[in-house]
């Protein structure tokens, strides 16, 4: 495919899940509310809650913390008031980086993320700036060791898929955000368990990194990604599986 995200992926590999359940439940909590405030409670007709329920379900997250959500959103339980806004910066390398928040408090997160691209070699830019690098795709994970490879591949080009690729221990799906629905249906009709099924900003091209750029990166990504207002991360930086082995070494 043209470009992915490869720090989704790089994430993925990271196995870090279960370390990060909490921070990942906050960030899932966050959307299902605000998709609850912004489209109501019926997952029927509001795709946005029914996606970020699959996200919810491909986190096993108890369904307690789902009704809660969706009721604050609704206005049912009392909640707090969360604005979505979108930051985009230069990292390392020049790499483009998009940053989606969901936050009470634009200032402080504005200062924050501002704080960590100057402290990894980066730049926070204006509106607009890097946004058109990228193109809005539906993205599913699929562990290898859940489906078998033909069987993957008839499954998602049969629901409307753009692309499947093997990324070493797991498939990457995309398709096209309005299918992402189609997608989710047509595995979870076949039982074949997702590890990640959400809208992604997908990239283009992508910027292969190397040595001490490589490294500045992932410490900028990893340090977004532990902001408490931060929900996703988007970039077009591309590691080889060799550098990541020695990074990590």
């Amino acid at each position: 495919m043209s470009g992915h995200n490869k720090w989704s992926t790089i994430k993925h590999k990271k196995g870090a899940a279960d370390a990060k359940r909490g921070k990942l439940f906050s960030k899932i909590i966050k959307e299902i509310t605000v998709a609850a405030r912004m489209g109501g409670g019926d997952v029927d007709g509001n795709a946005r809650l029914r996606s970020a329920l699959a996200s919810a379900k491909a986190a096993n997250m108890p369904k307690d913390n789902i009704d809660r959500a969706i009721k604050k959103g609704t206005g049912e339980l009392e909640g707090y008031n969360l604005e979505e806004v979108t930051y985009e910066g230069y990292g390392p390398g020049g790499v483009a980086v998009l940053v989606n928040c969901m936050t009470d408090n634009k200032n402080r997160a504005v200062a924050d993320i501002r704080h960590l691209f100057s402290k990894y070699n980066g730049n926070l830019g204006e509106t607009g700036c890097v946004n058109w690098m990228f193109n809005k795709k539906g993205f599913a994970s699929v562990d290898k060791s859940a489906v078998d490879e033909e069987t993957l591949y008839d499954v998602a080009l049969e629901a409307g898929a753009d692309d499947v690729t093997d990324t070493g221990d797991s498939y990457e799906i995309l398709i096209a955000p309005e299918d992402i629905e189609s997608l989710r249906t047509a595995l979870e009709e076949k039982k074949i368990p997702y590890t990640q099924l959400e809208v992604q900003m997908v990239p283009q091209t992508n910027v292969t990194l190397t040595g001490k750029q490589a490294q500045q990166a992932l410490k900028l990504l990893d340090a977004l990604e532990e902001l408490d207002d931060v929900q996703s991360i988007s970039s077009n930086f591309d590691i080889s599986d060799e550098e990541m082995a020695q990074l990590q070494g």
